[in-house]
């Protein structure tokens, strides 16, 4: 063999293995697709902050006892794991990744070094914490993963609006040019109620990204489940109802003014606005068997498989917790603070 066949030998060799290379660091950064009816978390934690998470068999959380970093744990509260320091809010799952939004350094509005190196944006990383990626600098209030898109309430937008990006960080669009919550997504529907002329019922196809008309209720933070939408009546002093899609007919749940409620499965929880008896109370879908969970008033009402976790109004701890299926048994969230404290030692 002649020494130019050799060269050109190690020449193509080379080449081959930079080729394979070159195209394995390709496929390293694609981000595979999700089925298209893929949902990040559920609408009613969504409309509660998104502060908790459940996906596969695992619970993501903002952990309060530590400035709201990104945890995860299982089901039962065992193995907990700090994933990122940052604070996170609307947490959704889907494939091999979380998105979210967080916020870092100062965000109470103060001057200073810390407010010039505030950081936030609605950011993609995976499972386990790492390959935290910032896919935009928006301000969201409520941000839903729907298959492959992340829709979003653009709240960095003067009028916010609804804004929707794919999760490779490509095909950002504008959807609307007023507010829209995006929370709860079915089927490849987004629901949500009106924000400017009317709180109607509408539907957003996102294959097409068309807005209809469903029904000219007056609602506030719908949830469509098993053909009912579950509403604040926004007509009648916000208490809670539910309406049939199939029957057009009108439920009254309870009579009660509410603050704050989500649904999972068949319970709902739900917070009352009583000047005098104020109470987190849960119930049957149906509106039967209502019993008061904690007398006082609480919000951010996050619901997985085992538990619901809330908070007293104002007050970011401790986070409250009870079964929810069980009998009512309010404890706090002992592992939670417990993995806080181990993580600051």
């Amino acid at each position: 063999m002649t020494t130019k066949t050799k060269n050109i030998i190690i020449l193509s060799v080379t080449f081959g293995i930079l080729l394979i290379l070159f195209v394995c660091m390709l496929l390293s950064g694609r981000i595979p697709m999700n089925d298209e009816y893929t949902v990040g978390n559920t609408a009613g934690n969504i409309n509660n902050g998104g502060y908790f998470c459940e996906s596969d068999g695992k619970v993501y959380f903002a952990n309060a006892y530590d400035n709201y970093a990104l945890y995860s744990m299982n089901t039962d509260e065992t193995d907990l794991k700090k994933l990122n320091s940052n604070s996170v809010s609307c947490i959704n799952a889907g494939g091999n990744y979380l998105y979210y939004y967080m916020e870092s350094g100062n965000g109470n509005g103060s001057e200073g070094l810390g407010y010039m190196m505030r950081t936030y944006g609605i950011y993609r990383s995976k499972k386990n914490g790492s390959q935290s990626t910032c896919l935009d600098r928006a301000a969201t209030s409520s941000l839903q993963l729907c298959g492959n898109y992340l829709y979003y309430a653009n709240n960095t937008n003067n009028p916010a609006n609804l804004t929707k990006m794919k999760i490779d960080k490509s095909d950002k669009t504008d959807v609307t040019n007023y507010a829209v919550n995006p929370a709860c997504y079915i089927n490849g529907t987004i629901y949500f109620n009106g924000t400017e002329d009317d709180h109607a019922l509408y539907a957003l196809d996102t294959a097409t990204d068309q807005i209809s008309n469903i029904w000219q209720g007056n609602i506030w933070n719908p949830i469509v489940m098993d053909g009912y939408v579950y509403y604040m009546d926004v007509a009648n002093n916000y208490r809670l109802c539910r309406y049939s899609l199939s029957g057009d007919v009108i439920e009254v749940l309870s009579d009660e003014r509410i603050d704050f409620f989500n649904v999972y499965d068949n319970m709902i929880y739900y917070q009352t606005s009583s000047k005098t008896d104020p109470a987190l109370k849960r119930m049957v879908v149906d509106g039967s068997s209502p019993e008061i969970v904690a007398e006082g008033v609480y919000e951010k009402i996050n619901i997985t498989s085992q538990y619901v976790y809330f908070n007293q109004f104002g007050e970011s701890v401790p986070v409250y917790k009870t079964s929810t299926y069980g009998a009512v048994n309010v404890t706090t969230f002992d592992a939670a603070q417990a993995a806080a404290v181990e993580n600051m030692k």
